[in-house]
Order: C-alpha cells, then structure tokens, then sequence
C-alpha cells in the first residue's frame, strides 16, 4: 500500500522523520513548518550565551556526526546551521512548507484532513507531529508589565535591536536560559540585576574550544569520532538515568556532593551562598550546567535579587521588600508551556473525538508516540518520554524506528489503520504513575516536569527499559483495522 505521510515542523525531529522515511521508501511526503527556517528551538531562541548543556558530539544526529564543531558543548547558532545543513544535504529542506501553520487535523474517512492558517489543504495517510516541546513561552501576568518603559521580551522572542551594553538588564528566571544570559551579559552592562524565586543545583562544567587540530583528527578519523559519540551518549544516559528514577541512587548523591562542591569553593561572600543554596534535592528541577555562573553573579556590577516580584512600574520592578529595582531592559526567562506538544493545532481522531478532551485530565500517550483513538498519527518526544538532562535526538531516533516498524504494518498490507488499545495506554500510565513515586521528580520541588496533579509528565524507568520498548512494537497492544 502506498502512502502519503505529512510531518509537522522542521525542527530536529522533524529533519530526522523525514530522512528516515525516505530511506524507508516513504517518499510521498510534505513538512508543514510554521517559520521560514528549519531548526525548531534552536532557530526560535536567539538569546545571548545559547548553548547545548549536551556534548557537541552526542547531540548528534547517529548519521550524521560533525566533525567541526567548536565547542565541547556548542553554541546555538552553531547548532542551528548544523541542522540546516543536515536538512540541505538529505534533500529535506525541498519537502518543506515554510510559513504554513497547521491549524487543524481531523481523521475523516480512513485518512488525516490538513489545514493550515493559510487555507492550504492536503490529505494524508499518516501524520508524525515533531513539534517539539519548549516552543510555547511562558509569560507570567506581572501586575504592571504594560507600563514599563524599557524594552521588555522574553528570552526566546529576543529584540535584537535593544542595545545592552552599558545600560541597566535585568533577567526574571534562574533556568538554564537565565544562567547562560547571565554568564554572557554582565560584562556588558552597568548594572546587571537577576531575579530569583528558587535557587538552582548547579553542575560544574569546562567548555574548552575544539583546537583546528582536534577537528583534523575528528576529520581523519570517522570511525574514533563515531566511537566517541556512542561513548558520550551512553555516559550521558548513565549519569542521569539511574539517578533520576532512584532518590536513593549513589549517582545522585554523587551529582548532588559535586554542586554543592562548586557552590562551596566558588562563591565567597556567605549571605550570597545561602541564597544561591537550593532546598530540594539535586535534579528535582532540571540540573543547570555551567563553567562559569558563581563566578559571574558574583560581578561587581551583578545583583541576585529573592525578594519576590510585586509588579512592573515604568521605571523597573518593585519587589516584596519595597525596593525599586531601575532598570533599561527586562527579560522574562521563564520557560515555556511544555504540556502544548502538537496543540494548538486541533487534532480530531476517530468518531470527531478531540485531542484536547482526551488530554482534558492530563497527557496520555502510549510510550510518549502514539494516542488511542488517533490512527496513524505520531509524535516525537510526545508526552511522559525520557526528558531531562538526555540527548532528544538519541530518544528521537529511537521514537523513528518504532513509528517505521508501525508503518511497515500498513505498507505490507496488514491493516490499515493503527492506533494503540486504551487497556494498554491505561496499564502502561498507572504503572508510570506508580514508578514515579521512587523518582527524584517528586521530593519537593516544583518544576515544569510535573503535572497539575503532582506527577512527572515523564520516562519513570530506567533508559534500558525505553530502549527495549522501542526496539520493537508489541503488537498485542495495538488496535490494526482493515
């Protein structure tokens, strides 16, 4: 059976879907991208300091590894033209639609009816929504915002016409994001201000420049530099996996003992030291990474600021203590939505059923690719799969080769539709859900790993155990009609 399969987004994903489909003989295929560019996270974010807190070299597409990057962990731009050169050579850049927003999908008949914001439609057999996850910012309602008579944005909508040397920048957020614009402006600014709610477990990190001579080497050597992307992606896994999932795991008292290292030999002053010390268990939150950030927020001209945010007045922020902070710019870096995944794209599968009232009570996906109900239709790094400090594109290839051994169901001829059953969503979840309770995720913090109800919206086992789910589909646990 031939079919037509649509992608959406062209992000790091979406690029590796369509290359692995087209090796498989799918290709009958269109991206739908909603910007002008490939790149997905890495085109949207523009932010001074923009990094990978992931090894150059592990974050890597397996296919196609890169010799010449500069850093140990590279910059974002860097990262970028990476993936436009991986779409450019694959030929997937012809297979885009750029600037056509999928605004709605619906299973009618047998197959996915598309329609984007520009009233373009198409008809499908399958659909892989590789939208990513950290693409929807999270703008908090700060009292007073619209007064505010400096420049304001968030981090990942960056102005890059306000000027920031020599004037007055002051950062909302302690994320990864926050701390690498700190480590890149405040050299640069009179006065440079960062507003912290929660102090963050920050993890030690060198990033030495890769020497013309070591990218020779990488050059010469394809099968050492594919030997030391293997080496990096498994230690990766190894470091984190384990110590997530188990509060009681040595590895994480190890990860924990060596923050609090970093924060104890590096910041002096001891008012400064406690405020920066965090009160919940490393990797709770999201562990930040950094060569330099006690070094930097101990700048003389550099404030950590804990009192609470009261509201924006036209001069600067007013916190709880009363203080007026002045200031010229303002960033809000505090996060992104990451329970959108494919919305707000309307998706309707069988019988006119909405994805947004089977996800009414929390996100559910069979092992984070596929919804019951939702026939052909899939997702790369959808809801509760491995997230954290791990490679996406590891976890992604992954997530291609299950989605292919789906298809190749159809295309021999076997059905014509498959979904996963709701028995075995609903075993999988409450086991999920049961694992959590062992897990790092729920011993006090809050973080955007968690649902409403207080559950990680996440991988709760080992990263074996994803690996051996996706080498091969239990078929047992699919509904296949026609």
């Amino acid at each position: 059976m031939s079919m037509r399969c649509a992608v959406i987004g062209a992000g790091m994903a979406g690029i590796l879907a369509v290359i692995k489909l087209r090796e498989a003989g799918y290709d009958d295929l269109v991206v739908y991208e909603k910007a002008d560019r490939v790149g997905g996270t890495w085109r949207e974010n523009t932010y001074p300091g923009i990094a990978c807190d992931v090894p150059s070299h592990a974050y890597s597409y397996s296919f196609e590894l890169n010799p010449d990057w500069s850093h140990r962990f590279s910059p974002g731009p860097e990262i970028q033209a990476y993936f436009q050169g991986v779409a450019d050579r694959h030929g997937v850049t012809e297979r885009i639609r750029f600037g056509e927003e999928l605004t709605s999908c619906a299973f009618r008949d047998g197959r996915w009816h598309l329609r984007t914001a520009t009233g373009t439609t198409d008809v499908v057999d399958v659909v892989i929504a590789a939208t990513g996850v950290l693409h929807h910012p999270n703008i908090p309602a700060f009292e007073g915002i619209e007064t505010f008579e400096g420049a304001w944005f968030h981090s990942s909508r960056w102005d890059h016409s306000v000027p920031l040397d020599g004037r007055r920048v002051g950062v909302i957020g302690t994320g990864s994001t926050a701390v690498q614009i700190t480590s890149a402006l405040v050299e640069r600014t009179a006065h440079f201000t960062l507003f912290q709610r929660t102090a963050q477990w920050v993890l030690p990190i060198d990033n030495p420049a890769f020497s013309d001579a070591e990218r020779e080497d990488f050059r010469a050597d394809p099968a050492g530099t594919r030997t030391l992307h293997d080496h990096l992606s498994r230690a990766f896994r190894d470091a984190f996996s384990h110590a997530v999932i188990d509060v009681n795991s040595p590895r994480l008292a190890e990860i924990e003992a060596e923050c609090l290292r970093n924060l104890e030999q590096n910041v002096t002053d001891p008012d400064l030291r406690e405020r920066l010390r965090p009160t919940y268990r490393a990797a709770c939150k999201r562990l930040i990474a950094s060569p330099d950030f006690y070094q930097k927020i101990q700048h003389p001209d550099a404030e950590l600021v804990t009192a609470a945010i009261e509201r924006i007045e036209p001069k600067g922020v007013r916190t709880a203590d009363g203080v007026l902070h002045e200031l010229d710019v303002l960033v809000s870096a505090t996060g992104f939505r990451a329970d959108r995944f494919v919305r707000p794209t309307t998706v309707t599968g069988r019988d006119g059923v909405d994805l947004d009232e089977v996800w009414r009570d929390g996100l559910l996906a069979y092992l984070s690719v596929a919804v019951p109900g939702f026939p052909n239709f899939f997702m790369l790094n959808g809801p509760n799969g491995p997230i954290g400090n791990f490679s996406l594109i590891d976890i992604a290839e992954l997530q291609v080769g299950y989605i292919l051994q789906l298809l190749e169901e159809i295309r021999a001829g076997r059905c014509r539709e498959i979904s996963p059953t709701w028995e075995a969503t609903r075993n999988l979840e409450a086991e999920r859900r049961e694992a959590a309770v062992g897990t790092v995720w729920v011993t006090g913090c809050r973080s955007w790993y968690l649902d409403r109800d207080g559950i990680p919206a996440s991988w709760t086992f080992t990263f074996d155990r994803f690996c051996d789910e996706m080498a091969a589909p239990k078929l047992e646990a699919y509904e296949l009609i026609g």
